[in-house]
């Protein structure tokens, strides 16, 4: 604490940052590291592991939902959604295996409003501003790792590194899968630009935009956690058709980003540099259930929150995305499977609800003995849930068939030598 304030005292005399992160040496530099110039001078690191597997050609089924909605904004900022699809919900609550819930794992947390009656009565302020209609389909399939058309991205949130996928990038790469995951500038090993502007959601986003471009295949799945949800949302919305699946980790509610006037990180890098060791404290309690050695240790190890006090200072007031509202979420018609960790102080979890009430298909899991850094507390259950997701795939129900309508016989009446009056026999139905 004392050598951070006396650091923090030099920089505020000196006008020189405290602590200037430069790209650090990895420890492991052939173990499927690389550093992809992004523009010049802006280098990432990026994790890509190709699996050693042999190439396996399986036809692509899976099932086909009808992505049909009607999203209204109303001029005193109501949001009104319609899902006109008429078999959508039968067929995303419906999996392969006949159970209502992918394999008896993820919640279902479905907007269904083609029971619900639209506003009874709208004057001038509530009249629409704003209507946006939805009508394609989407062939959702498995997506194994013995698939060579699927690749997984990992993107981290402010503070982190790609290490703290470390646990999800063994499990699925040793599966078969191919995986990325880039650390964010000023984050991990990569590059760290001493200007703000570089720190901004739109820098950023075009940074993994290209990371993206780069090493996408034909089928993606985009797994973010916390302010990387963010850029999986934009990638989804750039690259609709090569986004497959995706997954949000503690990623909050459907809101636009805009920076927070009265924020902590406010305050000049010099300051914050001297406070480090309280906000690493506060970071520790907030972000774990459980606040001993084994979280202070998982902290360390996987490099979480080592950061400078100028990036994480840029990159909190560098989140302005008005664009990111919940008119944007609701367009998207990609699968998405929202995880929340219960004891999450950074992202209640009424958030991640909304968020599953606004996306056309959003399968919503809280886990109880999690915190916002969940996959590092919970690593086994959170492999375990994306596998499943991953695995997924919807069924397409038939159309109902008919039930053909009975035909009665023509009563025939008997013919017999007495003189008895001839009987009639009841018709019978007979089915056609």
């Amino acid at each position: 604490m004392l050598t951070s304030f006396i650091e923090g005292l030099l920089c505020c005399l000196t006008s020189k940052p405290a602590n200037t992160v430069v790209p650090v040496e990895t420890s492991e530099p052939a173990d499927g590291y690389e550093f992809v110039e992004v523009k010049p001078g802006r280098v990432l690191r990026v994790r890509h592991i190709i699996p050693d597997r042999p190439a396996v050609e399986e036809p692509l089924l899976g099932g086909i939902v009808s992505c049909k909605r009607k999203i209204t904004v109303y001029r005193n900022g109501q949001l009104f959604i319609e899902n006109l699809g008429e078999r959508a919900s039968a067929e995303l609550k419906t999996c392969q295996n006949g159970e209502t819930e992918p394999n008896s794992t993820v919640e279902v947390e479905l907007t269904d409003c083609r029971n619900s009656s639209p506003p009874v009565s709208i004057p001038e302020a509530r009249k629409p501003k704003r209507t946006v209609v939805i009508d394609c389909e989407r062939r959702i399939a498995a997506c194994k790792g013995t698939h060579s058309d699927v690749a997984l991205f990992f993107i981290h949130g402010v503070g982190g590194s790609l290490d703290i996928w470390g646990s999800q990038l063994d499990f699925f790469s040793r599966l078969g899968y191919e995986v990325i995951a880039p650390d964010l500038a000023g984050h991990g090993a990569s590059s760290s630009p001493h200007i703000a502007a570089a720190y901004t959601f739109y820098a950023l986003a075009e940074d993994m935009r290209l990371i993206f471009k780069r090493y996408a295949k034909k089928r993606n799945i985009l797994i973010g956690h916390s302010y990387g949800v963010s850029f999986c949302t934009f990638l989804a919305h750039e690259f609709p058709d090569q986004i497959h699946k995706m997954v949000m980790i503690n990623g909050g509610g459907p809101t636009a980003l805009e920076p927070s006037l009265c924020s902590i990180f406010n305050l000049p890098t010099c300051v914050l540099h001297c406070l480090s060791p309280l906000l690493a404290w506060s970071f520790l309690k907030a972000g774990f259930a459980r606040q001993g050695s084994r979280e202070k240790q998982l902290l360390k190890e996987y490099n979480a929150f080592n950061v400078s006090s100028f990036v994480l200072r840029a990159m909190m007031s560098g989140q302005y995305w008005p664009e990111g509202d919940e008119v944007y979420h609701a367009e998207l018609t990609v699968p998405v499977l929202l995880v929340h960790g219960m004891h999450d102080k950074f992202v209640p979890v009424e958030e991640d609800q909304r968020m599953a009430e606004i996306l056309l298909m959003a399968f919503l899991k809280v886990l109880e003995d999690g915190s916002h850094m969940v996959m590092l507390e919970c690593p086994e259950t959170v492999n375990t849930l994306l596998h499943e997701f991953f695995l997924w795939e919807p069924v397409t129900l038939p159309p109902p068939k008919k039930e053909p309508k009975a035909r009665p016989e023509t009563a025939k009446p008997q013919t017999d030598n007495t003189s008895e009056p001839a009987t009639v026999r009841p018709a019978t139905a007979r089915q056609t």
